[in-house]
């Protein structure tokens, strides 16, 4: 690495040429001193080299190609490239806030034995929308992106409040001792398989490391219409419970025992679903749970078949 920076700025992008424009725009106006931004092309086929070489003049941006499909190879193939000693990723459907990358630096600069962290996400509605469906709540909202943990900088010692993927930043000693990003884990394509940065955050938290919110690294995340059809929340809690089960293959904490796990949930999903049958939020929400963990089992089922974890 020649000339590191304090800290770069990496988009990785698959055929969301809508949005892109407005994701770079937004970290090319950055108040940082000293940054780059770096957009990986994950094999587009839409106008997403024309969109990021008209931006190409700054002297800022640069452009990858980057061909093998996959969240979690854009993601490493940004970290060989980049300069930065902290990386920070934006999805290519956010926008930041021009203190964005200011203040995930500042928070990496405060505490050495920090390795990932991540700022609160609000919600960009479709034109048109002006508040959410009835049957969204809260938990479900949390798919689309939305992230809160309060006004304060808050230490993440549970995996599950993990920062959000669309605004997330890892230190680069860390992220090089444990070989990257998952490949196996993270969208590839039009799938969802997800749970990428839950891991990481378990990895780091194993390690010694720190993991932490920081709030005043504040970024909207677009929701495009397609996330606001019940369909898109069921595919979504599917991919939910495939990748929980294809982690739990991966951390050896697979079995018999993901039967018992996935029954019982669905179980659970059910009743409360039946329970709350008068709230559109509460019933869908579980209903979306419940569905989740029928891909949860096949996952375990194809895992115990195969000889290494099945990804359905």
């Amino acid at each position: 690495m020649v000339d590191s920076l304090p800290i770069s700025a990496i988009i990785c992008t698959h055929n969301r040429d809508q949005y892109l424009g407005a994701a770079i725009d937004s970290l090319l106006a950055q108040d940082a001193p000293s940054y780059e931004v770096i957009v990986i092309d994950n094999a587009s086929s839409d106008r997403t080299k024309e969109v990021t070489e008209a931006r190409l003049p700054h002297p800022r941006l640069q452009y990858v190609h980057e061909a093998q499909v996959g969240l979690s190879v854009a993601r490493n193939t940004g970290a060989r490239v980049a300069q930065g000693e902290i990386l920070a990723y934006l999805d290519d459907d956010a926008v930041a806030t021009p203190g964005w990358l200011s203040a995930l630096l500042a928070g990496f600069q405060a505490n050495e034995k920090l390795a990932i962290a991540g700022g609160k996400v609000t919600l960009l509605w479709p034109p048109g929308v002006t508040s959410p469906p009835p049957w969204l709540s809260d938990g479900l909202a949390g798919n689309l992106g939305a992230y809160d943990l309060g006004p304060e900088i808050t230490p993440i010692t549970n995996p599950i409040y993990t920062p959000r993927g669309l605004n997330y930043a890892i230190r680069r000693s860390f992220l090089e001792q444990i070989g990257g990003f998952d490949p196996n884990l993270g969208r590839v394509g039009k799938n969802l398989l997800s749970n990428e940065e839950l891991q990481m955050t378990e990895l780091a938290l194993e390690q010694g490391w720190q993991v932490a919110y920081l709030p005043a690294a504040l970024v909207a995340h677009n929701v495009t219409p397609d996330r606001l059809q019940r369909t898109w929340f069921m595919r979504r809690g599917w991919w939910q419970g495939v990748s929980e089960a294809y982690r739990e293959q991966l951390a050896g904490r697979a079995g018999l025992v993901q039967f018992s796990r996935g029954g019982e949930r669905i179980v659970r999903g059910l009743y409360k679903s039946l329970k709350y049958f008068k709230d559109p939020a509460i019933r869908f929400d579980n209903l979306v749970y419940a569905y989740g963990q029928i891909g949860y089992l096949k996952t375990a089922v194809a895992g115990m078949l195969l000889p290494k974890p099945f990804k359905s």
